[in-house]
């Protein structure tokens, strides 16, 4: 959304927006009407592959109204309200607040911590900005190593200077400039065991790249982070996941955005990423063990049949889709470290290296 980035970035126009919103919800009231609010839905993929999809980054494909009028809607506007009200305090003394702090000031309230974090949503949805225009921050969990320079507020973070030793991802993005890097190419890696693998292996030392690791599903910071230097440093992203359900899911969440965030999809999304592997057509070119393979439980067996009606594998990675039907017809998955049955080093002298070099990925 384009309006994701405008003025909401300024902290006093967002405390008008606020004020403006709280004045108009008691209007309603003085002119005897239930109080109301409408929100815009966004969603990045749907079930339906043809030409009729609505799903889109910028546009809205549907509408919500909540209302008091509705039981189940009369806790979420109180909630929304005691937000406002928080938020309102943090933008005002300039403070921040992780959505876990949020939550422990008014627990009875909020109840469970998803409740906050759809909050949150509703509200960057309602003023078209993004949680850190609300000062709402992250923790962060995100790492990253390789040929990279840059200052972070008043710091300099050189981690060129030991391209194997990892460095935590600032958390805040509008902190970070002065970018500079001699690297050939960025890859994310699904798993931080699979990081330190690489890191005690020197590979950065050994070939000129960026790595990064969300640690699992990535959070904000880390998305935030990597869409940065992909903009910046116009360099090939490729990305290494286990060959299962999870991995596979990981993946397209660096590339095509959450469905929780969908939003603020376009501004964390990274269109260009290309997967490395592990591929479910690399377990017979790389000759692996039959021992390394595991059998897809039922649960696997269903999240891919959902994942395979998501609109954006057929209009954009039909390679995709193929490699996942694979993994779904062969009814077996394995993880990265498979790659090192044979030798600890086969992932990053060999494995990692030959299929860039030869430009096997999809």
């Amino acid at each position: 959304m384009a309006g994701m980035t405008g003025d909401c970035a300024i902290p006093s126009l967002l405390l008008l927006k606020i004020k403006d919103f709280v004045r108009s919800l008691l209007e309603q009231i003085r002119n005897l009407r239930s109080p109301s609010v409408q929100l815009d839905r966004f969603s990045i993929y749907c079930s339906d592959p043809s030409s009729a999809c609505a799903c889109s980054y910028e546009l809205p494909v549907a509408k919500e109204i909540i209302s008091i009028d509705k039981e189940s809607h009369a806790h979420r506007l109180e909630v929304l309200l005691r937000m406002l009200c928080i938020i309102q305090q943090l933008l005002q003394e300039n403070k921040h607040a992780s959505k876990r702090d949020i939550y422990y000031m008014n627990p009875s309230l909020f109840v469970d911590q998803a409740v906050v974090d759809n909050i949150i949503n509703d509200i960057c949805i309602l003023f078209k900005c993004s949680r850190h225009h609300l000062n709402v921050v992250p923790v962060g969990k995100g790492l990253v190593m390789g040929w990279l320079r840059f200052n972070e507020a008043d710091r300099r973070i050189c981690c060129i200077n030991n391209p194997s030793t990892a460095y935590p991802i600032p958390v805040c993005l509008e902190d970070v400039q002065d970018i500079v890097s001699v690297a050939q190419y960025i890859l994310i890696v699904e798993k931080e065991t699979v990081f330190q693998r690489l890191s005690n292996d020197k590979f950065c030392d050994k070939n000129r790249c960026i790595i990064i690791t969300g640690r699992g599903y990535p959070d904000v910071p880390t998305r935030r982070f990597l869409r940065h230097l992909v903009e910046k440093l116009h360099l090939p992203v490729y990305c290494l996941v286990d060959s299962d359900p999870y991995g596979f899911d990981i993946l397209s969440v660096y590339r095509f955005g959450s469905m929780q965030m969908a939003y603020d999809a376009k501004l964390m999304r990274v269109p260009e990423i290309k997967w490395l592997g592990v591929l479910p057509s690399d377990f017979e070119e790389f000759h692996l063990s039959d021992r390394c393979l595991l059998n897809l439980t039922p649960e696997d067996k269903r999240k891919i049949k959902s994942m395979l009606t998501r609109c954006y594998l057929h209009k954009e990675a039909p390679q995709w889709r193929v490699e996942l039907e694979m993994m779904l017809e062969k009814g077996v998955k394995f993880e990265i470290e498979a790659l090192s049955s044979s030798s600890f080093s086969f992932l990053s002298q060999v494995y990692i290296p030959t299929k860039i070099q030869q430009g096997k990925h999809v």
